[in-house]
């Protein structure tokens, strides 16, 4: 069944007060406007061992308006939903504008960034897109939903040695009007969840660990919760087990070893490492405040080695379930899929409209998203992910090709530097490989590289089968911050003679 949007949303007078706040604007003088009305509402729900410990439900609401004036940007927005208050976000959109403009550094000044031009992109005229899912979770009782993760919850509570257990979803439905002065008028609906569940145990003086659900978060309905896209009877049932070997499990020897890294923990890597690495505003070094600029400079373009022949990163704003899939981004800009990294060389960038002419492009492929109506639009992060080998191995095959090395599961913690070349990953669970087969778990693994160095080690991803993808409610960019859900896909893929730290012995200096 395909999903609607939804009614009490449609049904506010969106065209009226687009037409208010785009007419102000005009009237005033401005080059360009936009205009968004949004309606987002968030639900999360915990439980601890199996009984109920918090459950919050709450929207946000509001206009905004955006204008190019005098070569400049000014933005406002407002919670109030009348003609009124729309035109004058308009004006005071406005008033920004020449603020900022009165106070523009000379042309040719350190930091000045000129006059503000946009990228063109065509009309699309009046168009409505609604995210991929089955049933709305806000659709779901919380009795249902307390129900499911209460039963799970006691089944693991059952199981030899396990302690405590944490239980959680969260779950989002955006839905966003917009109309620009080209002529572009879109009316959008995003659906995401977010499972948690994790198994605490305790085996002796200090022997205190955790396990959670490979699960990633998804643009899926509650049916995700319920089996479709993720076996989740397979993985609870293997959780208390993998828990308790991984208490008993060495800890790891520090060296080169070869990884094969899962999905699970490599969607990571990519979103730090390329993601962010390859967004323009960074690489340009207009973004350093929060988290740095990028290594990937533009004069990199077309011959940085970013990694081996292997390696090929796309970014995407129209993957299936993807967390930053949507039909229209919020500069009206149509989503796009296409290469950030082809055959180890970097290749392409993550624009907005403003980035795009900057770099002299002639489009941009649709990277622009604010939070919430109270915020900007800014250039966030597509869906960037690394695509398989067509007649690509298992994962089993690819271990199969290592003597000595580590299979890595799961996401943990993560460091990386200001440049996003530096870098440092845990895991949730590691198991050491041994001509070719697993050998048991180990423990306090974490592996080192440089960006360039890391992704140079890739001998071979894996085959689609091996594909999933992983993501983000809540990466973090600009100020004031900013969150942005996020989807990474990738394969299982093996990397060649990558150091190896003990993370207790590295605490223990």
């Amino acid at each position: 069944m395909c999903p609607a949007l939804d009614e009490t949303f449609t049904s506010l007078p969106l065209r009226s007060l687009a037409d208010a706040a785009l007419s102000r604007a005009t009237a005033l003088g401005a080059a360009h406007a936009d205009f968004r009305l949004e309606r987002v509402r968030t639900a999360s729900l915990e439980l601890r061992d199996a009984r109920t410990a918090g459950a919050a439900d709450t929207t946000t609401s509001g206009l905004a308006v955006r204008v190019v004036h005098d070569g400049a940007w000014g933005f406002a927005s407002a919670a109030d939903l009348t003609r009124e208050e729309a035109a004058a976000t308009a004006e005071r959109a406005v008033e920004m504008a020449r603020l900022a403009a009165s106070a523009r550094a000379p042309e040719g000044a350190y930091g000045a960034h000129g006059r503000v031009e946009l990228a063109g992109e065509p009309s699309h005229g009046e168009r409505e897109w609604v995210s991929s899912y089955e049933r709305d979770p806000f659709e779901v009782p919380d009795t249902e939903k307390v129900d499911l993760l209460a039963r799970r919850s006691r089944a693991l509570l059952s199981a030899a040695g396990v302690a405590h257990v944490d239980a959680g979803v969260s779950s989002v439905r955006e839905c966003k009007f917009y109309a620009d002065t080209a002529g572009t008028v879109t009316t959008q609906q995003r659906v995401r969840i977010q499972p948690r569940l994790a198994v605490v145990a305790q085996e002796g003086p200090g022997g205190l660990d955790t396990m959670r659900t490979l699960a990633p978060p998804t643009a899926r309905g509650w049916e995700y919760l319920t089996g479709t896209g993720w076996d989740w009877a397979g993985e609870l049932e293997r959780m208390p087990e993998l828990l308790a070997e991984k208490l008993r499990a060495p800890s790891v020897e520090p060296g080169s070893y070869d990884l094969v890294v899962d999905p699970s923990n490599l969607w990571l890597t990519i979103h730090e490492s390329v993601g962010h690495a390859t967004e323009l505003d960074r690489a340009f070094g207009f973004e350093a405040a929060y988290a740095g600029t990028s290594f990937a400079t533009p004069d990199g373009l077309g011959s940085l080695r970013y990694g081996s022949p292997a390696m090929r990163i796309t970014g995407d704003r129209t993957a299936p379930h993807g967390l930053a899939t949507t039909g229209y981004d919020d500069e009206g800009v149509a989503a796009q899929s296409w290469d950030l990294v082809r055959e180890g060389v970097l290749a392409g960038y993550q624009l907005d409209r403003r980035t795009a002419a900057l770099a002299g492009l002639p489009r941009s492929n649709g990277c622009a998203f604010a939070q919430s109506p109270a915020h900007v639009p800014m250039q966030r992060m597509a869906n960037v992910s690394l695509a398989p080998a067509p007649e690509g191995p298992s994962t089993e095959e690819l271990i199969g090709g290592v003597e000595r090395g580590i299979y890595v599961v799961g996401d943990r913690s993560w460091s990386i530097d200001q440049q996003r070349f530096n870098f440092q990953f845990t895991g949730q669970r590691f198991f050491r490989i041994a001509h070719g087969r697993l050998a048991g778990q180990l423990r306090d693994v974490a592996y080192q590289a440089t960006t360039t160095d890391f992704w140079g080690s890739l001998e071979a991803v894996g085959g689609p089968g091996t594909y999933v993808q992983g993501g983000s409610f809540v990466c973090g960019k600009g100020q004031p911050g900013q969150a942005a859900p996020v989807s990474h896909g990738c394969p299982s893929a093996l990397f060649r003679r990558v150091n190896v730290l003990n993370t207790a012995q590295e605490a223990g200096r």
